[in-house]
């Protein structure tokens, strides 16, 4: 009987220097671990620190491996896997261009507001929409648009942070 595979959200607090990223990535790959959604950005200018939020599945071991591991690299000052650390907020952006005429461009516009996305460009022939939310409400909406004419797809990644007063 095999392991379930579980999806985790980490936030790793980085010195934001360079080479930190590829050491973290390193990490991964050298043990191959893969990562399902990668992002990082200064949050800190005075303290000069970043937060890396890595998505990634493993079984329980794996996931186990992953903290002590970026746990012990030196420029990280906190991992924190915020799957089990309690309530916690992810959500992703993405850019989706839609191409068509006719019935699917109006039906493609009527999707689109049903997902709350907002029309950012647009043309005779085509629409780039702008939509955010859960991983699962993107998956969705990129599903639905894909019979409607999709033609290019960018995603941002998760981003995420714990609820309530606590710091992560």
């Amino acid at each position: 009987m095999s392991e379930q595979l579980r999806r985790h959200t980490f936030s790793v607090l980085v010195d934001n220097e360079a080479g930190v990223l590829a050491r973290v990535i390193g990490l991964f790959s050298s043990r191959g671990y893969n990562i399902e959604s990668l992002t990082v950005a200064a949050i800190d200018e005075v303290a000069n620190i970043s937060r890396i939020t890595v998505v990634a599945s493993g079984t329980e071991m794996v996931i186990e491996q992953i903290k002590h591991q970026l746990g012990r690299l030196v420029p990280v000052h906190k991992v924190t896997d915020l799957t089990m650390e309690g309530p916690f907020l992810a959500r992703e952006l993405a850019l989706v261009k839609v191409a068509g005429t006719g019935d699917k461009r109006v039906e493609a516009l009527r999707v689109a507001d049903i997902f709350r996305a907002r029309a950012v460009d647009t043309s005779k022939n085509s629409f780039v929409f702008e939509i955010s939310g859960t991983t699962e409400k993107i998956d969705a909406f990129i599903q639905l648009m894909k019979d409607l004419g999709l033609v290019e797809l960018s995603r941002t990644g998760v981003v995420a942070i714990s609820r309530g007063a606590a710091t992560t």
